[in-house]
């Protein structure tokens, strides 16, 4: 998952803030439980309205264990993994190697702290260019977003304002990470229940990996399946994220996993149903940007309430952009949408 925020001008109403602040209030701590023996699910919290946790997974290996994901660098952060180590009979301490899904911060945000006081490696895919411009210029990174949106349509006067209200804040990254080792398809990680292989899942992030543990068909999945779908494209870091999200589909379904342990929410074992529903839902929304094309060119923030409606809020409106960019880009791939360049850019069937 990645931050949502608003390009749109849409204002919120008093109650929707008093409500935002009541799930502030209620925030939860840390959280761990065994779900099988010697892997261990560690919910931690995250800041973000509608995304209240993510989880890592501790999986046991000789006298430690393996940290799969490790959950965003705040100022609470490690006091809440460590209480959810605490509750599974842990210690940060006993962290023998971690191993990053993806370069996205609720994901690998604090690892280099984590990697500094249990002295592990970390292991991560080597596409991690946009983390390390967030930690070492975030301003730029901003200032592309404002740009992409502006060339997607954005009124002028919400984008101004939105500049000004929303400028570079935490980017949840501990430091820049420089992996020990490259987490590319074949790799294997030794643990108690067996090696655990990986498999490049690029879509939802260009860095993103699953990893296999074949005689027990376990997956770790991170945000490539969640337990309820949720599409996230991170737009313009690859040429085309929904290209490679559906080819990652492919890959995950051909292992024949039957539980899945993914980066929110709870434990799956209907996998295949889950990547067949991934995989419905990518080409209907397919299918209704290259409707709403099918008439007067459109920029890219005029299609999006084709596709949603009027769903856009101050939370959603970043994200839903760039999953409507993706799409475009896609039906570009396919030849089915042209871009037609100017201020701003407008696409056609």
């Amino acid at each position: 998952m990645v931050e949502a925020s608003n390009v749109s001008g849409a204002q919120t109403s008093p109650g929707a803030d008093r409500r935002r602040q009541a799930g502030a209030e209620k925030r939860e701590l840390g959280r761990g439980e065994r779900v099988l023996p010697g892997v261990f699910r560690l919910r931690l919290p995250l800041p973000w309205p509608g995304v209240p946790h993510c989880n890592a997974w501790a999986v046991r290996s000789g006298e430690g264990f393996v940290l799969f994901d490790t959950g965003m660098h705040q100022p609470d952060s490690i006091a809440n993994l460590e209480r959810a180590l605490q509750m599974c009979g842990l210690a940060l301490e006993d962290t023998s190697l971690i191993v990053c899904t993806h370069a996205h911060s609720d994901h690998c945000g604090q690892a280099p702290i984590i990697a500094e006081r249990a002295g592990c490696d970390i292991w991560m895919h080597p596409s991690h260019e946009l983390l390390d411009n967030m930690v070492e210029d975030p301003v730029a990174v901003f200032a592309r977003r404002l740009e992409v949106a502006r060339q997607s349509g954005v009124p002028a006067e919400p984008l101004q304002r939105y500049a000004e209200e929303r400028k570079p804040r935490e980017t949840g990254f501990a430091a820049v990470i420089e992996p020990a080792r490259e987490l590319l398809t074949g790799v294997t990680i030794e643990t108690d229940l067996g090696p655990w292989t990986v498999y490049e899942t690029p879509g939802h992030a260009p860095s993103h990996v699953c990893l296999f543990q074949p005689e027990r068909r376990l997956l770790i999945s991170g945000d490539h399946l969640l337990g309820r779908i949720s599409l996230y494209f991170e737009y313009g870091t690859s040429p085309d994220p929904v290209g490679e999200f559906l080819h990652s589909l492919d890959v995950v379904q051909r292992l024949g996993a039957r539980l899945c342990l993914p980066g929110h929410g709870r434990t799956f074992a209907d996998v295949h149903a889950h990547i067949e529903g991934n995989r419905k839902l990518v080409h209907e929304r397919l299918d209704s940007v290259a409707g709403a094309l099918a008439g007067e060119p459109l920029s890219a923030f005029e299609v999006v309430p084709h596709l949603y409606g009027g769903s856009l809020s101050e939370q959603n409106a970043q994200w839903l952009l760039s999953e409507v960019l993706s799409y475009l880009r896609h039906l570009q791939a396919l030849g089915r949408a042209q871009a037609i360049p100017g201020e701003p850019e407008r696409w056609t069937a």
